[in-house]
């Protein structure tokens, strides 16, 4: 073969791009661009002048609509033990592909997935010894962008170990950013995301993700990563002498600050994932992109696999009843949530705390123990006779098991629970998101799909896209949600408008709503039993509506809801939908969601502190009449946060709703097709 023809061949191996004399393709920016020209990632090696470090790097760029949204930033790994794979680069191959397929997901906020995207994979090799070999892939979706490292089979990189990753993100001018500042890598991800400028987040911070970004005249940018397995969970902080930028950090191993992941080559570290959207709502509309990046689903079948309500004893302390049990965790109590679960339509009880022999019981102490045995029953609850109960009513239950435990009776305790006709299990209290407790999760969701339980974790990291290999993860907490009222004042509206356009946009959140006691900001108290909660009673419906989850608690006591019509509202919303539109919103003010299940549309509409006039443009439905029952803020709500103005009214697209909202208000809409 000539040497004409042989580098003709390499020329459209590569994509067209230049051969070196060296035998690698010569540096120079390589762009992979969305399906709709809109995203931009632009790879180069390249010599950036201080703050940057010296020296010939890889860099990579984000542009959107022709506007800068990531200025170069590094890439690398750096490995313990061995030098970093961070420069000194030949780039020795590139590969592009272009997908396009859709999937169903019938456990989220969207039925019809498309995963449409063009894709770039650089190949690069170290110049040096010991020419160590790392691929980059770069994915442009409409939504977004997206990149991962992968790190092929070879003899200079076998079995390894990570000490951090050098990913950065630097942004091209100033900008905010609705920060999760955890300050440590331990923890339950319950805190607000409060507005600051990027030169807020320190070095030292440990910054969790989502992280949204605000930028002046737009876009809005949200960090995330999808597809975590086997790898550590990902935060950044800001980067010493360098204006707005970020740069990753890793979990470490439990004792080990220095190990971050151990693994063996072939790897591909998750996915670092960029939403990008003109509109703040824009991004709660594709955070399905976390789906598409993860792996496809692993459970065969699906089919008893069941979203929907949890009626929660535990939130209002186990409160009910007319004096016939004590209010702690006993078989009578269970019987009586789960009577009424059944008389109002809810699918699920939670069988909640310390269900199990305990040894805190037997020690008087309030911790738990690894010690503890989950797979008898503590002496106040019969629970083969309590779940057979809710069996009998038409309910499903659900085990919470502390997670230490669980870890050493995982393999005795699910086929248990599966003789016994448990539902599903909430598996609580990891706080933690380092490669082995990440492992743990999978190894739960398996287990658990194995036996035909439904999963769902509190005291959690994000979520990353387990759900969409384990659909039968369902939800997740990963949210400072109510359950903080018990005992502080800081989930308020303000939280409340937040999280959609935050925590969400990673996937569903266990925020637990459904209090009935509600008050106003001056009014509020924190308390363990029977707490209230800050805003008002629509602002509570909507929450169904608004927040993404397919395990939805109902967390007040039974009759709490006695005599309150507007209990209709939580009755008859679903948990999943076929379609969603955000309507209006902003990060911190108000959000307006419209969620379609089949051929009925619900609305959710939320405020911060202030009152606002809510116009809903009904441009969403379809053809004909609908018929719209309206649960809205009274005219008093105000100052009476129960206070809720039900309505009906017929409407057309094209039409709107006028609602006024009350300080902390909502409203919650159900539009059903007039035949």
């Amino acid at each position: 073969m000539s040497e004409r023809i042989l580098r003709a061949i390499i020329l459209l191996a590569v994509g067209g791009a230049r051969v070196a004399s060296g035998g690698g393709v010569a540096s120079q920016p390589l762009t992979v661009t969305s399906p709709d020209g809109n995203t931009s990632i632009t790879f180069e090696l390249k010599t950036n002048p201080q703050p940057y470090l010296p020296g010939e790097r890889a860099y990579y760029r984000v542009s959107y609509r022709g506007k800068p949204v990531l200025a170069d930033s590094p890439l690398g790994l750096d490995f313990k033990g061995a030098r970093a794979l961070d420069r000194d680069f030949a780039i020795v191959g590139t590969n592009r592909q272009r997908h396009d397929e859709a999937w169903q997901n019938p456990f989220g906020a969207r039925r019809n997935v498309r995963d449409h995207y063009n894709q770039l994979t650089i190949s690069l090799r170290e110049r040096s010894s010991p020419g160590r070999r790392v691929d980059l892939i770069f994915r442009a979706y409409d939504e977004g962008a997206a990149f991962r490292y992968f790190l092929p089979k070879q003899e200079a990189v076998e079995r390894f170990t990570l000490a951090a990753e050098n990913t950065g993100f630097y942004f091209p001018r100033d900008v905010f950013a609705y920060a999760l500042n955890l300050g440590s890598f331990t923890t339950p991800y319950e805190a607000e995301y409060p507005r600051v400028s990027l030169d807020q987040i320190k070095p030292t911070s440990i910054v969790g993700l989502p992280l949204l970004v605000e930028m002046p005249q737009g876009p809005w940018v949200a960090l995330l990563e999808a597809d975590l397995r086997d790898y550590a969970g990902m935060y950044v902080g800001g980067v010493l002498g360098t204006p707005n930028a970020l740069m990753t950090k890793l979990s470490p191993l439990p004792g080990r600050a220095d190990e971050a992941v151990i693994a063996s080559a072939p790897k591909a570290t998750p996915w670092r994932v960029l939403l990008i959207n003109p509109r703040p709502g824009g991004l709660i509309e594709s955070n399905y992109l976390v789906l598409n990046l993860s792996e496809p689903c692993a459970v065969a079948d699906t089919s008893w696999i069941h979203p929907g309500k949890v009626t929660f004893p535990w939130w209002s302390g186990f409160l009910g009843g007319q004096g016939e049990f004590e209010h702690n965790v006993n078989t009578a109590m269970f019987k009586h949530y789960i009577d009424f679960a059944s008389n109002r339509h809810l699918e699920y009880i939670e069988i909640s705390d310390y269900w199990y022999w305990s040894k805190a019981d037997a020690d008087h102490s309030i911790f738990s123990s690894s010690e503890d045995d989950i797979t008898r029953s503590a002496s106040q609850v019969d629970l083969p006779d309590v779940l057979a109960y809710a069996k009998q009513r038409g309910v499903m239950g659900l085990l919470w098991v502390d997670w230490e435990p669980l870890y050493k009776q995982l393999d005795a305790a699910f086929p248990l629970y599966e003789k016994w006709g448990a539902a599903g299990v909430k598996v609580d209290m990891m706080n933690r998101d380092d490669q082995e407790m990440v492992n743990f999760y999978e190894r739960v969701a398996r287990k658990a799909a194995e036996h035909h339980l439904v999963v769902y974790f509190h005291g959690a990291y994000k979520p990353t896209g387990l759900r969409r290999t384990y659909p039968n993860v369902l939800n997740r907490e990963g949210v400072m949600g109510m359950e903080y009222d018990k005992v502080t004042s800081r989930v308020t509206p303000e939280h409340d408008v937040t999280l959609p356009f935050t925590r969400m946009l990673a996937g569903p959140m266990d925020y637990t709503p459904g209090s009935f006691h509600n008050v106003t900001r001056d009014q509020f108290k924190p308390r363990f039993v029977e707490p209230m909660s800050q805003g008002t009673r629509a602002h509570q419906l909507a929450m169904y509506v608004v927040y993404e989850t397919p395990l939805a608690m109902v967390s007040d006591y039974p009759e709490a809801f006695q005599k309150q019509p507007e209990f209709e509202f939580i009755e008859k919303v679903p948990t999943v939908w076929d379609e969603t539109r955000v309507l209006s919103g902003e990060p911190a003010r108000y959000v307006t969601v419209a969620r379609r299940h089949g051929r009925n549309w619900y609305v959710g509409a939320m405020t911060n502190w202030d009152a606002r006039d809510c116009e809903v443009p009904l441009d969403f439905l379809g053809q004909g009449e609908y018929a719209a029952k309206i649960f809205a803020d009274g005219p008093d709500a105000d100052r009476l946060a129960t206070s809720v103005n039900m309505s009906t009214r017929r409407v057309k697209a094209g039409g709107t709703l006028n609602v006024h909202l009350a300080p902390g208000g909502g409203m919650a809409v159900i539009l059903e097709p007039v035949n």
